[in-house]
């Protein structure tokens, strides 16, 4: 009983469900709020439970914007980035672990140090160059951009160069070249870490809002997020039915969180800190 009970653990218990209560708190407020009759969305004091669930306010949160449309372009639009980020992390990765060229840990390290760049810095670059090429309002204008992350390439750089170089003599002894190493031996040995990139980069380009508002100016080519703004209009917001598009946006990358965050914490902790 000693080794399982201390003082210590007992208030690092009672913060953490004080936490997690602390961040549960919105997420239960828009549920409740989703099935709220107008009239009791903006009480004060709050009323947490309406005196009756209108489970209607998703169908009318359904047909208030072209949903089928906005969430075709959600899931092409996350699929096709986060595929050519995990292209694109690899071939960076393995050229900055095992590749020898001059200037690496120097175009490295630069590289590393955009990520102190805040994003929004770089929105209007961005769209002066996208505009130049003529993408605006295309899907090349949501995909491209964020093909590559270096976030991503450091972490997948730290675990290609925690395998032994012993494997990569192996496989050069008997005639296998860089490409065919980096994809028999180097990516399968690395799939918790790649699964952990794919999974970050996937939830982080469905909960894309800024970007996707700025470079699409049609309802054909704007994604999920971009849609809360048909709630509002010079009458008001519909918190209701903002609420229920928003559960609607936020249930399946919750569900998909759920049954692969295991996947996310085994990742990030075999990619080490060698190099």
């Amino acid at each position: 009983m000693e080794k399982g009970f201390s003082p210590g653990k007992f208030v690092s218990y009672i913060i953490l469900v004080l936490g997690a209560i602390f961040i549960l708190i919105p997420f239960a407020w828009m549920i409740l709020t989703s099935v709220k009759p107008s009239n009791e969305v903006l009480l004060m004091p709050p009323k947490w439970i309406p005196t009756k669930f209108l489970w209607e306010n998703y169908i009318k949160a359904y047909k208030a914007a072209p949903f089928r449309q906005y969430f075709f372009n959600s899931v092409f639009v996350a699929a096709c980035v986060t595929a050519g980020d995990i292209i694109t992390t690899i071939l960076a990765a393995f050229a900055f672990s095992n590749i020898s060229f001059k200037f690496k840990h120097i175009v490295f390290i630069a590289m590393v140090a955009t990520m102190m760049v805040p994003s929004e810095i770089l929105i209007i670059p961005n769209y002066v160059t996208l505009s130049e090429f003529g993408w605006i309002n295309s899907y090349k204008a949501l995909i491209l951009p964020w093909c590559a992350s270096i976030f991503s390439i450091f972490l997948l750089r730290q675990q290609f160069s925690s395998i032994p170089d012993a494997y990569y003599k192996a496989a050069k002894v008997d005639g296998c070249s860089d490409f065919r190493y980096l994809f028999t031996i180097m990516v399968p040995m690395s799939i918790p870490t790649l699964m952990s990139i794919g999974i970050l980069k996937l939830i982080n380009s469905w909960n894309s809002y800024m970007w996707p508002l700025i470079v699409t100016n049609t309802t054909e080519m704007r994604t999920l997020p971009v849609a809360l703004a048909a709630f509002s209009t010079e009458a008001g917001t519909k918190y209701n039915l903002l609420m229920a598009f928003s559960v609607m946006i936020v249930a399946p990358i919750l569900i998909m969180y759920f049954f692969t965050q295991k996947y996310i914490i085994k990742g990030v902790s075999k990619t080490g800190l060698k190099g």
